[in-house]
């Protein structure tokens, strides 16, 4: 499996993933998609084997208490599910956001997505809260939080 950054080139594959893991209303619209991806306060990176099988989206933005990173969408097909593409798409995230200087990071996750959830715990992350309706009428988000202690990470970036 080959991790990198997002390149303007490979749009259309990961669209095509936002239109498998989401179906609408939650499914972001091209145009904000594109917002993200281009954003310069933070990092998308792309997991690939044969073709794109995940990404992730991380922003980071300085806050009262600091910089803090907040996780925009882990994305990965089905099919590739289950052999820890999600968790380097992760990680890479986190070094992202530890090179952006970032203190904190933070997701919101469906309170049904047992998957999910379990990968952030596994990770560390800790639930700090609940969002009634986040993800429409009668569906609730968690909100989960890690501290990003400070580390040399060569090679990841913002």
């Amino acid at each position: 499996m080959l991790y990198r950054r997002y390149a303007p080139k490979d749009f259309a594959s990961l669209y095509a993933i936002e239109e498998v893991c989401f179906q609408p209303p939650l499914r972001f619209s091209r145009v904000y998609m594109h917002q993200l991806v281009q954003q310069s306060n933070g990092a998308a990176w792309i997991g690939e084997d044969e073709r794109m099988c995940g990404f992730a989206i991380v922003e980071w933005t300085r806050e009262e208490a600091g910089m803090a990173a907040y996780i925009q969408t882990l994305e990965v097909l089905p099919e590739a599910r289950g052999r820890g593409v999600g968790a380097e798409l992760l990680r890479r995230m986190e070094d992202s956001a530890r090179a952006a200087a970032a203190e904190t990071i933070w997701l919101h996750v469906n309170a049904e997505n047992d998957a999910a959830i379990r990968l952030y715990e596994r990770h560390g992350y800790q639930a700090r809260g609940r969002s009634a309706g986040y993800y429409g009428r009668g569906t609730a988000a968690l909100i989960y939080l890690k501290a990003l202690p400070a580390t040399d990470t060569p090679g990841s970036g913002p």
